[in-house]
């Protein structure tokens, strides 16, 4: 049997999710590498099912339905709502101090220009101090080392049929966002090489 303890656990179960992973150990699969990896999927599952929940709702035009909330972190949550033509999820962060502040909004940033240079991109919005629209009428926090980031999921990037190959998700990663900002503080992302310098053209002399 497996199990897990997760801070948000309860909250999932508001949402109708209850979950036990049992394996008879008199009948395990010859291929053992998938079970390992199926049961070292369970955490980023959980978090995702409520993600399930309202891209269903926004497919089916439910609009209205209650918003969702998570607190992934002692300090820090996650709001899911659906809309007629979008899904909108947003993500609190805490900065521990000045610097950790700086370079976050600076990668904050970085999901926001990504949206040029992809028109299939999500829209990206980032706040710093204040929470966004979306939350103002929630106990949402507030001060200068907090930062909000919101996803606008619109309909074609939601709509079923085009989730195929993607483990029926609109966006894989961004079950795995939370731990980004405070990955890249920790010194844990690489940055990608710079590109190689361009080539200088040279004209031919003639004599």
């Amino acid at each position: 049997m497996v199990s897990i303890s997760l801070k948000f656990y309860k909250e999932l179960q508001e949402h109708g999710y209850n979950v036990s992973l049992l394996y008879d150990l008199d009948a395990v699969p010859a291929d053992k590498q998938d079970v390992i990896h199926q049961a070292g999927m369970l955490k980023r599952n959980c978090f995702a099912s409520v993600f399930e929940k309202y891209f269903k709702f926004q497919e089916e035009g439910r609009e209205g339905e209650a918003r969702a909330v998570v607190h992934y972190r002692d300090d820090e949550s996650m709001y899911l709502e659906a809309k007629k033509d979008r899904v909108t999820v947003v993500f609190s962060t805490v900065f521990k101090d000045d610097d950790d502040v700086i370079i976050g909004k600076v990668f904050m940033q970085e999901f926001k220009e990504g949206r040029r240079a992809s028109h299939t991109a999500p829209q990206v919005l980032f706040s710093h101090r204040e929470p966004p629209l979306e939350l103002k009428d929630t106990d949402a926090a507030v001060g200068d080392n907090i930062g909000y980031i919101t996803f606008g999921l619109a309909v074609p990037t939601s709509h079923q049929p085009q989730l195929q190959g993607q483990h029926h998700q609109p966006h894989p990663h961004l079950p795995r966002l939370p731990a980004l900002p405070h990955k890249v503080l920790q010194g844990q992302c690489i940055a990608a090489p710079p590109p190689p310098p361009p080539q200088r053209r040279t004209r031919p002399i003639s004599l």
